[in-house]
Parts: C-alpha cells; structure tokens; sequence
C-alpha cells in the first residue's frame, strides 16, 4: 500500500469513527429522553409569545438554528445574542416569552444576565445542557439535561458530540411541538413561499388556467369547430362537456388515430371517456407524478361535481419549480 492510500485510509477511518460516535450519542438520547421534555414541549405549544434562545460560541451557532427551525414549523421564536443582550437587547424578552438557554458546562458567564432576568420577571426557561449540576440547569424551570458522552474530537475539546445532540434535541423539540399545535403542511408553505420547498408545497389552484381559458367544446360540436377552439387556447386538448359536467377530453393523440374520416365526428364521438382529472386541493408534486405516469401533457381541474374549473398544463408545473 502507497503511502498517498495508507493516508486515505486513515483519514476514512476517522471520518467513520466520528460519525459513529455521534450516532452512538442519538440513540443513547433517543433512549434516555430528558424528564422534562414533555413538558417543555407542552409550555411551547401553549405559548402566547415567543421562544428566545440563546447560547455563545458553538452553542449559539445551534441555538440559531433551533430558533429558525421553531419559526418555520409555527413557534415564533428570536435568537438573542447574549452578549448583546447584557447591553440593551434584553428590552427583546418580553413576560409572555420563554427562553431557552444552551450551555453544555452550564456555566457560561455570558448567560448570566439573561438568566437573572428571567428569574427577576418569572420568565419561563429552558435549559439545554450536559451538567445537571451547573448554575443553568439549577436554575431552570424545565432541565433537558444532555447525557455526558465523549466528544467525537481525539482531545475531547472541541464541541461535536455535545453540539450534535443539542441540535438534534431542538429537531426532536420542534417537531414535537409542532405536531402539539396541529401544524400542517398548508401553515409550512405560510413560511416557506420561497425555493425548491415552496415549489412543492404549490397545489394546482396555485398554477393551473382558470376557466375563462377553458377549452370547453360541448359534445355535439363538429371537429372543425373543436380543431379551432383547441388551436386557440393552445393546450392541445379539448374538454367535452354535458350539462355543465366534463364527460371526455380530445388530444393530440387521439386526432392522429382518428385521422380517417375525422371531420366527418363530432367532439363526443372521439372523445377519450373518464379522463384523468385532478380537483384544485391536490399539490401540484403529485399532478406532475401523475402527468408523468399518464405520459399526457395537460390536466382539466374539476370541482366535486366533476364541473371543469381550470386545466393545468406539464410546463406549468416545470416553470414553478416542482420537479
């Protein structure tokens, strides 16, 4: 073995053994959840404000993370900077808060203020933190208390295993709460109107044709009159009709096999029975899986009666991003 592969090798070997570690870290919290995780679940979802976290250094990273991940799943919370806090910020915490507090030591002086002020106001708090013992976790009102596990870093220094569990546990926190307050995925586009995810969070009433660009033919029409009105909405179908109720649709394709004596036929007498449809509520990523598999181009949206209200065509699916 070369040297250049005996390094490779190494440098795998450690990747793998961090990872493990840190995975081993998960499924030991999974199996021991802190006591009072419930109920710190149960105070977040009542809230009335909103969650303020905070920590320094590598906790503050996560805990930035945690207050973005409760804002987008329907708890409004803020991170404060603690230091910032000491001068002025602490205006930001209001009575109807609750404050989580990370600090794997438990003893960051820079929590201080924000903890004394918690306390002066009885302000709920949370504290996120691997020593039971520390002056944060005595004085919290709800202790998720990390298990002391090994850092993934050889000289058990640098924050990986411990910040990997927080981070997790305010996933865990989150998601919790959030399934507490009924959040569904029509609040998650709310906050999510942007990107990849908004996109697919799109139903079809967001992207289809309203009716007035219908290309509805009744069904005793001669296809003279059908060609034209499927050459002027320019979707290549036409949707047949009877008493208001669509009944068939005409494609491309089914001109192409018709073509022997096709103007001699009226709209109903070529038109492909039962056709798929979609209704407006369904998400757009599954009329896309659906025009996929049916290998068609468009889709008529109809309302409960079967009554044609939109139609929704395979580009606008790809313009908005779903895919």
């Amino acid at each position: 073995m070369t040297r250049q592969a005996a390094d490779f090798a190494a440098v795998a070997e450690t990747g793998r053994r961090v990872l493990q570690t840190e995975a081993e870290a998960l499924l030991a919290l999974g199996r021991a959840l802190p006591e009072d995780f419930e109920a710190a679940a149960q105070l977040l979802a009542a809230l009335e404000g909103r969650v303020i976290v905070s920590g320094i250094g590598k906790s503050g990273h996560i805990g930035r993370k945690i207050s973005a991940t409760l804002a987008s799943t329907g708890t409004p919370s803020y991170f404060v900077h603690a230091s910032e806090a000491s001068h002025g910020d602490l205006g930001m915490i209001t009575r109807h808060d609750v404050c989580l507090l990370i600090s794997n030591s438990g003893e960051t002086a820079e929590l201080r203020d924000i903890l004394l002020h918690t306390r002066r106001f009885s302000i709920p708090m949370i504290g996120i933190s691997s020593n039971p013992n520390s002056t944060l976790m005595q004085a919290a009102d709800f202790k998720l208390t990390l298990p002391k596990l090994p850092e993934a870093c050889p000289m058990g220094l640098a924050p990986t295993t411990s910040t990997t569990l927080t981070l997790a546990l305010g996933d865990a926190l989150a998601v919790a709460v959030m399934e507490l307050r009924g959040f569904g995925s029509e609040d998650f586009q709310v906050f999510h109107p942007g990107g990849k995810l908004g996109a697919q969070l799109s139903r079809v009433e967001d992207l289809m044709h309203g009716p007035e660009m219908l290309p509805l033919v009744p069904a005793d029409m001669a296809m003279a009159d059908v060609l034209i009105t499927m050459t002027s909405k320019s979707f290549g179908i036409a949707a047949v009709v009877e008493d208001g109720r669509l009944v068939g649709v005409i494609s491309d394709g089914d001109l192409r096999r018709n073509m022997a004596g096709l103007m001699k036929m009226t709209a109903g007498e070529l038109a492909s029975r039962n056709p798929v449809t979609v209704t407006p509520d369904v998400f757009a990523a599954q009329a896309l899986a659906l025009l996929n598999e049916r290998k068609i181009g468009a889709l008529m949206v109809v309302d409960d009666n079967s009554r044609p209200v939109g139609i929704l065509h395979i580009h606008d699916v790809l313009r908005a991003g779903v895919a």
